[in-house]
């Protein structure tokens, strides 16, 4: 190459990393917080024969085979504890060979509570995570489940796949402070039961690294597929089609941060709307009407008074334990329905392994003493409907 082009080229070059040292809205500090991975932070959609195989329906679980699966550009741990801010994050899961996955669970057995830290990439290794947890979960009676997400996005299809499993089987999603979930990610955050976001959750376009398009209108074509079951996907997880209207407008190189407001207006904070259809019509007839509307009244509250944005997940989870009491819950018919059952550490047996003193903070963390360190006030009676 002649020596004259070298200076325009290099000055090209800067131009274009200058360019994405802030991509989207997303400022020095929150860039510094992305995980790392070996796709950079893109959001991928793969051929159809490399996706990984739909979940089997839940009585074909416990039959099918296990090969052998591991996590790449992924970990995870395994905690029986909801307190990550004195206890961590949990023994770190040594593999996920069926036998490996029911040791390390047991010791969440007596307390009847798991949660899951998992921080990488979302592919084929995270669906097939996912899936096994619940199986092993399920077969030895642990029903409180929490995924503690940390990833910078993936491949959508492995996040589907991932999404669509942990849909059926009853998981609290969590994003927490100092975490983030972009990209591929945010339809596993789609999936869950109840989603408590405090970190950042961003989106942006899909890139197909199978693509052989050669014009925009090619391209819009190959997409045109993956993004129909896209919306798909969203919808019949309650979530607004929209969000992935928007994620086309974003470049793959980019990143558009939602805020609290957009996170609720999409769907993708807070209770699952259609698993709360579900709840409501199982619960109205298990629990009667007078439960079910101090529930939705429940609801509203923990909207307006916990979920600030930029608190922590723990502040959070502590007012909502705390408002629990104004609405009289948990409920003396149906304690395990009743809201944030899953994260309500007070009838529990200790954790294991946490010392009298940790398990008297927990018990005092999601507690009424609460209320004060949360900042609450005492609300007002539940109203009339």
């Amino acid at each position: 190459m002649s020596p004259r082009w070298c200076l325009p080229l290099l000055c090209l070059a800067l131009a274009s990393c200058s360019k994405l040292e802030n991509p989207g809205n997303v400022t020095a500090n929150e860039a510094a917080t992305r995980a790392p991975g070996a796709d950079g932070d893109h959001m991928v959609s793969i051929n159809v024969a490399d996706a990984p195989r739909p979940v089997a329906p839940p009585a074909e679980r416990t039959d099918r085979a296990w090969p052998t699966a591991s996590l790449e550009n992924g970990e995870a741990w395994i905690s029986c504890s909801t307190d990550y801010a004195s206890e961590g994050d949990g023994v770190a899961l040594p593999g996920l060979a069926r036998a490996e996955m029911e040791q390390a669970l047991q010791p969440c057995v007596e307390r009847g509570l798991l949660r899951v830290r998992y921080s990488g990439k979302i592919n084929p290794g995270f669906a097939e995570l996912s899936w096994r947890l619940a199986v092993v979960a399920e077969q030895l009676g642990i029903h409180k489940r929490i995924l503690d997400l940390d990833s910078s996005g993936g491949q959508v299809e492995s996040a589907i796949v991932a999404g669509d499993g942990i849909g059926e089987s009853n998981w609290t999603i969590w994003v927490r402070e100092g975490s983030i979930c972009h990209s591929a990610c945010v339809f596993v955050l789609a999936a869950g039961d109840n989603r408590l976001v405090s970190g950042k959750v961003g989106i942006h376009r899909m890139m197909r690294i199978s693509s052989k398009a050669t014009s925009r209108a090619e391209l819009n074509r190959e997409l045109h597929e993956v993004y129909d079951n896209v919306k798909d996907y969203l919808q019949r997880n309650g979530v607004a089609v929209g969000v992935a209207d928007l994620m086309m407008t974003v470049p793959n190189r980019s990143l558009r941060l939602l805020s609290a407001d957009e996170l609720r207006q999409y769907g993708l904070d807070g209770t699952n709307a259609v698993q709360d259809d579900l709840e409501r019509i199982k619960q109205m007839r298990a629990c009667g009407d007078d439960f079910v509307r101090r529930k939705d009244a429940f609801l509203v509250a923990f909207d307006q008074q916990c979920k600030r944005e930029g608190a922590e997940l723990d502040a959070v989870n502590s007012c909502g334990q705390a408002l629990k009491k104004d609405y009289g819950f948990p409920d003396e018919v149906c304690p395990s329905d009743s809201p944030l059952s899953e994260i309500d550490v007070a009838t529990l047996p200790p954790a294991p392994g946490a010392s009298p003193a940790a398990d008297d903070a927990a018990q005092g963390s999601f507690g009424m003493d609460a209320s004060t360190a949360a900042g609450r006030q005492p609300a007002e009676a539940p109203p009339e409907s």
